[in-house]
């Protein structure tokens, strides 16, 4: 319980913090699509980077030494990252310096975010088998998926509905308080014989992804997730200035985009486990993700004609409500996001149960490498999209495209999956 309750608290204040910088740029200081999107997608990109340089030396780290040590530092370094990143907030919105300090201090604290949440991300999934029974891991792999989204889900909806400054306030308590719940978790020693730290970043990560790669089940279940996450990643990179450019709606609207889409997530993590009924299975995946795909599409027609016949002022949460096609707007994004949650929880679950209990937080840790990868080069790609003018709507169609690939990956994973379960 103790970890489930600091992933909570971490997961939450990643996500207040986030959102309530990106949203109060996008809304407060710059008024230009192209400019928002790009501020968004180098957001994205400087959370995600770290995963990328880092995950190797992460992966390591988790196999090798007390995973609950690890995750109780951690926590300490996040109070005064939060400190780092409240001082940004306080400036930006006092008016002091925004452009050339408080933007700049802003981003490299959502930069350290990202190295901190690098090194508890192996951690989450690699420690459950050492707590759980071996068909319990299905479920709790589920059940952290969830947690994690609900509360991305209150640190989105705080994030809208707040104001800037008590955001501010907000993450230095909150990191405080997670700190001392991570205190309470229990050992989580090294399984397997304790290695040799591989200090070389591009070594390490070259060696940990050819390692890891050589089991098909593991290998396809680490390019499909790349592919889903890639695609939340554009995703989440469009919404704001979607929801401000095209849907003419408030931050708070923004937010309950994003709250509509973890709480999907959330939906979808539970319902897949229910339907396996515990056995860590891609049965689901493929059919899974194609019908996200759908769900992009008929997003995208609906924004179409939103556009088409649009406010003429910012609409709040109720005049949104009230509008026109609202109602079918938000069920398209519910159901992108229940399908992406079926879609992604096996997956996660193949990487901790196909591989020995020591390698379990490496596994983790070389998906992070790719995933990271695979998602800055999806924020590169929202950034090429913006400089030329790609209208935000249009850019939808490039996550419904991925969508089709991600679905061909989840049908060679279960492929692989059936000679490997009838071995068993």
């Amino acid at each position: 319980m103790p970890l489930f309750i600091t992933q909570l608290f971490n997961a939450f204040n990643d996500n207040l913090y986030k959102n309530a910088m990106v949203l109060f740029v996008v809304y407060s200081v710059y008024n230009s699509e192209a400019e928002e999107g790009l501020f968004s997608s180098i957001a994205s990109g400087l959370f995600i980077l770290p995963f990328f340089i880092l995950s190797a030396i992460a992966g390591q780290l988790a196999d090798m030494r007390d995973k609950a040590s690890i995750i109780r530092k951690v926590k300490a370094c996040e109070i005064l990252l939060m400190i780092i990143g409240a001082a940004g907030l306080y400036l930006a919105w006092r008016g002091i310096a925004v452009h050339s300090f408080a933007i700049p201090l802003m981003l490299f604290a959502l930069f350290l975010t990202g190295v901190q949440s690098t090194f508890l991300g192996p951690i989450k999934y690699a420690i459950l088998p050492q707590h759980l029974k071996k068909d319990e891991v299905l479920a709790g792999t589920g059940l952290v998926e969830a947690g994690t989204y609900i509360a991305i889900l209150a640190g989105t909806i705080l994030a809208g509905w707040i104001a800037v400054e008590v955001a501010a306030v907000a993450i230095i308590i909150t990191s405080v308080i997670g700190y001392f719940i991570s205190r309470e978790i229990p050992p989580a020693p090294p399984q397997g014989e304790v290695e040799k730290l591989d200090w070389n970043i591009f070594r390490a990560s070259v060696n940990l992804i050819r390692d890891t790669m050589h089991n098909r089940e593991v290998y396809y279940a680490i390019l499909a997730i790349s592919f889903f996450w890639t695609i939340g990643a554009v995703l989440f990179i469009q919404f704001p200035p979607l929801a401000k450019n095209v849907i003419m709606a408030s931050k708070e609207v923004a937010s309950l985009f994003l709250v509509v889409f973890s709480v999907g997530v959330a939906i979808g993590s539970v319902s897949v486990n229910a339907l396996l009924k515990g056995t860590v299975s891609a049965r689901y995946s493929p059919s899974s993700v194609v019908v996200m795909g759908l769900f992009v599409v008929a997003f995208y027609f609906v924004a179409r004609l939103w556009g088409a016949d649009q406010p003429t002022e910012l609409l709040g949460v109720t005049e949104f409500l009230a509008w026109p096609m609202a109602t079918i707007l938000l069920l398209c994004l519910l159901g992108i996001a229940i399908a992406g949650g079926m879609f992604v929880v096996p997956l996660y679950a193949f990487l901790t149960t196909r591989v020995a209990p020591e390698q379990a937080a490496r596994t983790i840790a070389a998906n992070n490498i790719v995933n990271s990868g695979a998602m800055v080069v999806g924020a590169l790609i929202v950034m090429a999209l913006n400089a030329a003018s790609v209208p935000v709507t249009e850019q939808l169609l490039l996550s419904a495209g991925m969508c089709v690939v991600s679905a061909w990956l989840g049908r060679r994973l279960y492929r692989a999956e059936i000679p490997a379960r009838a071995a068993e």
